[in-house]
Protein backbone atom coordinates (compact mmCIF):
# COMPACT_ATOMS: atom_id res chain seq x y z
CA UNK A 1 0.00 0.00 0.00
CA UNK A 2 1.22 3.49 -0.86
CA UNK A 3 0.61 6.43 1.43
CA UNK A 4 1.29 10.13 0.85
CA UNK A 5 2.13 12.07 4.02
CA UNK A 6 2.13 15.83 4.50
CA UNK A 7 4.69 18.10 6.16
CA UNK A 8 6.34 16.56 9.25
CA UNK A 9 8.44 19.54 10.39
CA UNK A 10 10.17 17.57 13.12
CA UNK A 11 6.99 16.08 14.63
CA UNK A 12 8.37 12.56 15.02
CA UNK A 13 5.87 11.55 17.67
CA UNK A 14 3.00 12.35 15.31
CA UNK A 15 4.73 10.39 12.53
CA UNK A 16 5.07 7.33 14.76
CA UNK A 17 1.42 7.53 15.77
CA UNK A 18 0.31 7.99 12.18
CA UNK A 19 2.31 4.96 11.02
CA UNK A 20 0.76 2.93 13.82
CA UNK A 21 -2.73 4.17 12.91
CA UNK A 22 -2.40 3.01 9.29
CA UNK A 23 -0.81 -0.27 10.36
CA UNK A 24 2.31 0.50 8.36
CA UNK A 25 4.62 -2.41 7.54
CA UNK A 26 7.98 -1.67 5.91
CA UNK A 27 7.90 -5.07 4.24
CA UNK A 28 4.58 -4.36 2.56
CA UNK A 29 3.91 -0.62 2.43
CA UNK A 30 5.57 2.56 1.15
CA UNK A 31 5.31 6.12 2.43
CA UNK A 32 5.98 9.19 0.30
CA UNK A 33 6.66 12.25 2.47
CA UNK A 34 5.98 15.54 0.70
CA UNK A 35 8.81 17.64 2.13
CA UNK A 36 9.57 19.82 5.14
CA UNK A 37 10.83 16.87 7.11
CA UNK A 38 12.48 19.08 9.72
CA UNK A 39 12.24 22.36 11.64
CA UNK A 40 9.82 24.07 14.01
CA UNK A 41 8.80 20.82 15.66
CA UNK A 42 10.64 19.26 18.64
CA UNK A 43 12.28 16.27 16.93
CA UNK A 44 14.06 17.17 13.72
CA UNK A 45 16.85 14.63 14.20
CA UNK A 46 14.47 11.95 15.46
CA UNK A 47 12.35 12.45 12.34
CA UNK A 48 15.33 11.91 10.03
CA UNK A 49 16.36 8.85 12.04
CA UNK A 50 12.86 7.39 11.81
CA UNK A 51 12.66 7.93 8.06
CA UNK A 52 16.11 6.48 7.51
CA UNK A 53 15.11 3.40 9.52
CA UNK A 54 12.30 2.79 7.02
CA UNK A 55 14.92 2.32 4.29
CA UNK A 56 13.45 1.60 0.89
CA UNK A 57 9.92 1.77 2.28
CA UNK A 58 10.12 5.58 2.42
CA UNK A 59 10.68 8.20 -0.26
CA UNK A 60 11.15 11.81 0.81
CA UNK A 61 10.82 15.08 -1.01
CA UNK A 62 12.72 18.16 0.13
CA UNK A 63 10.87 21.31 1.13
CA UNK A 64 11.97 24.84 1.89
CA UNK A 65 12.76 23.99 5.52
CA UNK A 66 15.00 21.11 4.46
CA UNK A 67 16.91 23.37 2.07
CA UNK A 68 17.13 25.96 4.86
CA UNK A 69 18.85 23.34 7.02
CA UNK A 70 21.44 22.75 4.29
CA UNK A 71 21.98 26.49 3.90
CA UNK A 72 22.45 27.01 7.65
CA UNK A 73 24.77 24.01 7.89
CA UNK A 74 26.91 25.42 5.09
CA UNK A 75 27.09 28.82 6.75
CA UNK A 76 25.26 30.77 4.06
CA UNK A 77 22.08 31.50 6.07
CA UNK A 78 21.77 32.50 9.73
CA UNK A 79 19.55 30.33 11.92
CA UNK A 80 16.05 31.69 12.43
CA UNK A 81 15.04 32.33 16.03
CA UNK A 82 12.29 29.71 15.70
CA UNK A 83 14.49 27.03 14.14
CA UNK A 84 14.67 23.66 15.89
CA UNK A 85 17.67 22.29 14.01
CA UNK A 86 20.35 22.21 16.71
CA UNK A 87 19.91 18.49 17.37
CA UNK A 88 21.07 17.88 13.79
CA UNK A 89 23.65 20.66 13.52
CA UNK A 90 25.34 19.68 16.80
CA UNK A 91 25.21 15.92 16.27
CA UNK A 92 28.57 14.10 15.97
CA UNK A 93 27.35 12.52 12.71
CA UNK A 94 25.81 15.71 11.33
CA UNK A 95 27.62 15.37 8.00
CA UNK A 96 26.15 11.93 7.51
CA UNK A 97 22.65 13.25 8.21
CA UNK A 98 23.15 16.15 5.82
CA UNK A 99 24.45 13.77 3.17
CA UNK A 100 21.37 11.58 3.62
CA UNK A 101 19.11 14.61 3.30
CA UNK A 102 20.81 15.66 0.07
CA UNK A 103 19.60 12.43 -1.54
CA UNK A 104 15.97 13.59 -1.27
CA UNK A 105 13.86 14.28 -4.34
CA UNK A 106 12.37 17.59 -5.51
CA UNK A 107 9.53 15.86 -7.39
CA UNK A 108 8.39 12.28 -7.83
CA UNK A 109 5.64 10.04 -9.18
CA UNK A 110 3.68 7.50 -7.16
CA UNK A 111 0.66 5.49 -8.29
CA UNK A 112 -0.05 8.00 -11.04
CA UNK A 113 0.30 11.03 -8.74
CA UNK A 114 2.80 13.81 -9.37
CA UNK A 115 4.33 14.67 -6.00
CA UNK A 116 5.85 18.07 -5.18
CA UNK A 117 6.36 20.01 -1.99
CA UNK A 118 4.81 23.31 -3.11
CA UNK A 119 3.60 23.60 -6.70
CA UNK A 120 4.20 23.52 -10.44
CA UNK A 121 4.27 26.29 -13.03
CA UNK A 122 1.38 26.48 -15.51
CA UNK A 123 3.69 25.60 -18.41
CA UNK A 124 5.06 22.42 -16.82
CA UNK A 125 3.52 18.99 -17.32
CA UNK A 126 4.53 16.02 -15.18
CA UNK A 127 7.46 14.96 -17.37
CA UNK A 128 9.01 18.42 -17.53
CA UNK A 129 8.45 18.95 -13.80
CA UNK A 130 10.35 15.75 -13.04
CA UNK A 131 13.12 16.69 -15.47
CA UNK A 132 13.57 20.14 -13.94
CA UNK A 133 13.55 18.67 -10.46
CA UNK A 134 16.30 16.27 -11.52
CA UNK A 135 18.52 19.23 -12.44
CA UNK A 136 18.40 20.49 -8.85
CA UNK A 137 18.68 16.99 -7.39
CA UNK A 138 21.94 16.46 -9.30
CA UNK A 139 23.24 19.76 -7.96
CA UNK A 140 22.32 18.91 -4.36
CA UNK A 141 24.14 15.61 -4.61
CA UNK A 142 27.21 16.99 -6.35
CA UNK A 143 30.25 19.14 -5.54
CA UNK A 144 28.70 22.44 -6.76
CA UNK A 145 26.30 22.74 -3.81
CA UNK A 146 28.55 25.13 -1.87
CA UNK A 147 28.63 27.47 -4.84
CA UNK A 148 24.87 27.38 -5.39
CA UNK A 149 23.53 27.72 -1.83
CA UNK A 150 24.55 31.39 -1.35
CA UNK A 151 22.71 32.24 -4.58
CA UNK A 152 19.67 30.04 -4.05
CA UNK A 153 17.55 32.67 -2.28
CA UNK A 154 15.54 35.43 -3.94
CA UNK A 155 12.21 35.84 -5.74
CA UNK A 156 13.60 36.27 -9.23
CA UNK A 157 13.08 35.27 -11.98
CA UNK A 158 9.39 35.99 -11.43
CA UNK A 159 8.30 33.86 -14.38
CA UNK A 160 9.45 30.53 -15.71
CA UNK A 161 11.03 30.43 -19.17
CA UNK A 162 12.63 27.51 -20.94
CA UNK A 163 15.36 29.97 -21.93
CA UNK A 164 16.54 30.37 -18.33
CA UNK A 165 20.08 29.16 -17.72
CA UNK A 166 22.54 28.86 -14.87
CA UNK A 167 21.72 30.04 -11.37
CA UNK A 168 18.54 31.86 -12.46
CA UNK A 169 17.14 28.63 -13.87
CA UNK A 170 18.02 26.58 -10.80
CA UNK A 171 16.69 29.22 -8.39
CA UNK A 172 13.40 29.38 -10.28
CA UNK A 173 13.03 25.60 -10.16
CA UNK A 174 13.70 25.57 -6.42
CA UNK A 175 11.24 28.41 -5.80
CA UNK A 176 8.47 26.74 -7.77
CA UNK A 177 8.88 23.29 -6.26
CA UNK A 178 9.45 24.37 -2.65
CA UNK A 179 7.85 27.83 -2.18
CA UNK A 180 5.07 28.49 -4.71
CA UNK A 181 1.52 29.32 -3.62
CA UNK A 182 0.09 31.92 -6.00
CA UNK A 183 0.45 32.47 -9.73
CA UNK A 184 -0.94 35.03 -12.19
CA UNK A 185 -2.65 34.22 -15.48
CA UNK A 186 0.50 35.22 -17.40
CA UNK A 187 2.62 32.83 -15.31
CA UNK A 188 4.07 35.43 -12.93
CA UNK A 189 4.95 33.77 -9.63
CA UNK A 190 4.27 35.17 -6.14
CA UNK A 191 6.19 34.00 -3.09
CA UNK A 192 5.38 36.42 -0.27
CA UNK A 193 1.74 35.69 0.63
CA UNK A 194 1.35 32.82 3.11
CA UNK A 195 -2.34 33.04 3.98
CA UNK A 196 -5.09 30.87 2.52
CA UNK A 197 -6.42 30.79 -1.01
CA UNK A 198 -8.85 33.66 -0.39
CA UNK A 199 -5.92 35.97 0.42
CA UNK A 200 -4.59 35.96 -3.14
CA UNK A 201 -2.99 39.29 -4.13
CA UNK A 202 -4.81 41.18 -6.90
CA UNK A 203 -4.34 39.40 -10.22
CA UNK A 204 -3.17 36.15 -8.62
CA UNK A 205 -4.79 32.83 -7.77
CA UNK A 206 -3.59 29.55 -6.26
CA UNK A 207 -1.24 27.87 -8.73
CA UNK A 208 -3.56 24.87 -9.02
CA UNK A 209 -6.44 27.10 -10.19
CA UNK A 210 -4.57 28.42 -13.24
CA UNK A 211 -6.99 28.06 -16.20
CA UNK A 212 -4.36 26.69 -18.57
CA UNK A 213 -2.25 24.58 -16.22
CA UNK A 214 -0.42 21.87 -18.17
CA UNK A 215 -0.93 19.45 -15.29
CA UNK A 216 -4.72 19.85 -15.37
CA UNK A 217 -6.11 16.31 -15.25
CA UNK A 218 -2.82 14.98 -13.89
CA UNK A 219 -3.28 14.03 -10.23
CA UNK A 220 -0.97 16.26 -8.15
CA UNK A 221 -0.25 16.04 -4.43
CA UNK A 222 1.59 18.73 -2.49
CA UNK A 223 2.25 20.07 1.00
CA UNK A 224 3.74 23.41 2.09
CA UNK A 225 0.49 25.40 2.40
CA UNK A 226 -0.89 24.72 5.88
CA UNK A 227 -3.48 27.52 5.71
CA UNK A 228 -5.28 25.65 2.93
CA UNK A 229 -6.07 22.70 5.14
CA UNK A 230 -6.85 19.35 3.59
CA UNK A 231 -7.92 19.44 -0.05
CA UNK A 232 -9.12 16.06 -1.26
CA UNK A 233 -10.20 16.23 -4.91
CA UNK A 234 -10.05 13.45 -7.50
CA UNK A 235 -6.90 14.95 -9.05
CA UNK A 236 -5.59 17.24 -6.28
CA UNK A 237 -4.39 16.56 -2.75
CA UNK A 238 -3.16 19.30 -0.41
CA UNK A 239 -1.69 17.50 2.58
CA UNK A 240 -0.01 20.07 4.82
CA UNK A 241 -2.66 20.14 7.52
CA UNK A 242 -0.58 22.16 9.99
CA UNK A 243 0.63 19.43 12.32
CA UNK A 244 3.34 21.58 13.87
CA UNK A 245 0.87 24.46 14.37
CA UNK A 246 -1.64 22.40 16.34
CA UNK A 247 -3.38 20.79 13.39
CA UNK A 248 -3.09 17.23 12.17
CA UNK A 249 -0.61 15.03 10.34
CA UNK A 250 -2.30 13.48 7.33
CA UNK A 251 -1.71 10.33 5.31
CA UNK A 252 -3.68 9.37 2.21
CA UNK A 253 -3.61 5.93 0.65
CA UNK A 254 -3.56 6.27 -3.13
CA UNK A 255 -2.92 2.81 -4.56
CA UNK A 256 -5.35 0.35 -6.06
CA UNK A 257 -8.00 2.96 -6.84
CA UNK A 258 -8.71 3.45 -3.16
CA UNK A 259 -8.59 6.79 -1.31
CA UNK A 260 -8.25 6.48 2.45
CA UNK A 261 -7.51 9.52 4.64
CA UNK A 262 -5.97 9.02 8.07
CA UNK A 263 -5.10 11.82 10.48
CA UNK A 264 -3.53 12.15 13.93
CA UNK A 265 -3.42 15.29 16.00
CA UNK A 266 -0.10 16.82 16.97
CA UNK A 267 0.52 16.89 20.72
CA UNK A 268 3.67 19.04 20.65
CA UNK A 269 2.56 21.98 18.56
CA UNK A 270 4.12 25.42 18.35
CA UNK A 271 2.19 28.67 18.37
CA UNK A 272 1.82 29.93 14.78
CA UNK A 273 3.50 33.27 15.55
Amino acid sequence: MHYLIGDLQGCCDALDRLLAEIGFSASRDHVHVLGDLVNRGPGSLATLQRLQELGGAATVLLGNHDLHLLAVAHGVRPPHRRDTLDDILEHPQREAWLAWLRQGRLADMACGWLLVHAGVVPQGDAATTLARAAEVEALLQGPALDEFLPRMYGNTPARWSDELRGVDRLRCIVNVLTRLRFCAADGTLEFDTKEGADAAPPGFAPWFEHPHRATAGQPVAFGHWSTLGLINRPDLLALDTGCVWGGALTAVRVDGGRREVTQVRCTQAQAPF
